[in-house]
């Protein structure tokens, strides 16, 4: 008989090799030996220790030279949108507000005190406007509780879709905190987006751990406010908070992004802090434009408003599973 017989003989087939140990150490598996060259350990140790050795995504100083800023806002991007993704976020009703406007009891203190203190030097100038803006400030402070109220109702419903409509907010305290508190309040997820800022802050308590994040960039942090967004709701703010409202209405105002609910809570305030009607009158936005928002006083007001803009808009505020209104 010729050729191979396979009942002679059967060919050996090695096991999978076990990663990632070998038998056998290759070369590099050591540093060169010291009974070689006395001096080679301290150099190969220098050698580790360098920064161009680290790895690139590793290395801190270089990812956070000037040439990088690319990358990094690649990264400021990907990592906040791969974890939205991975926990279901798929629509949030964005809170903008003031971060001076505390609650109701903290606003009370901070009153208290300032009138100790312009009881101490009633002619003190300086006290005396202290005062006034703390009067001030605690008569706004029933805008947190609207805000919590707020955050409620929409995380009572975002329960309901199976968590995939949630507040998003900035992540600082005042009115912030307080729509992430009120979806708190009900155990439900909450997002915050903080800013990297050149000087110590904290996150508001109430934000769910897995989703608060951190950016190093203003464009990617607004850029993910108004991704998921299905409303806008602005509470009285300073720059920050008209930052993002005109920066809003300035892109719906051009249709650069699908027109979506933006809601303004305290007529009075906003009224008094833009003219809008000024604005039209001198022509430098059209009627129309003014038919962007609406205002609102209370936490029912403002839900009920944007559902009725759905509805008018023939179009459901949680779109069906499947259907993604991710803005471009």
């Amino acid at each position: 008989m010729t050729g191979f017989d396979s009942t002679e003989r059967s060919p050996r087939r090695p096991p999978p090799p076990p990663p990632p140990d070998r038998r056998s150490p290759l070369p590099w598996h050591q540093p060169k030996s010291v009974a070689d060259d006395l001096a080679a350990p301290e150099r190969v140790r220098r050698l580790l220790a360098s920064p161009s050795y680290r790895l690139a995504d590793e290395d801190v100083v270089f990812l956070a030279e000037p040439e990088m800023r690319g990358v990094r806002l690649q990264l400021d991007f990907w990592k906040t949108e791969d974890l939205l993704q991975a926990h279901g976020v798929e629509h949030t009703i964005v809170v903008f507000g003031s971060t001076r406007i505390a609650e109701p009891a903290e606003a009370r203190r901070r009153l208290d005190a300032a009138r100790l203190a312009l009881a101490a030097s009633p002619d003190d100038a300086e006290s005396r406007r202290a005062a006034r803006i703390a009067e001030r400030v605690h008569d706004n402070s029933r805008y947190y509780e609207v805000a919590r109220a707020f955050g409620q109702i929409v995380g009572e419903a975002g329960t309901d879709h199976a968590l995939r409509l949630v507040i998003m907010t900035g992540g600082g305290p005042g009115i912030m905190e307080a729509a992430n508190r009120g979806a708190f309040d009900v155990k439900a997820t909450t997002v915050g987006l903080n800013i990297s800022l050149p000087h110590p802050q904290f996150p508001n308590p109430y934000i769910t751990p897995e989703l608060c994040f951190r950016f190093h960039y203003f464009a990617m942090r607004k850029l993910h406010f108004l991704q998921r967004a299905r409303a806008l709701v602005v509470f009285p703010g300073g720059y920050g908070t008209m930052d993002e409202l005109f920066e809003t209405l300035a892109l719906v105002q051009t249709r650069k992004i699908v027109p979506l609910p933006v809601v303004l809570v305290g007529e009075r305030y906003w009224r008094r802090a833009v003219d809008f009607d000024f604005l039209i009158e001198e022509g430098t936005i059209d009627p129309e434009d003014a038919e962007l928002f609406w205002f609102a006083e209370t936490a029912d007001e403002i839900w009920t408003g944007i559902n009725e803009w759905y509805a008018g808009k023939g179009e459901p505020l949680v779109a069906p599973v499947g259907k993604t209104t991710t803005r471009p």
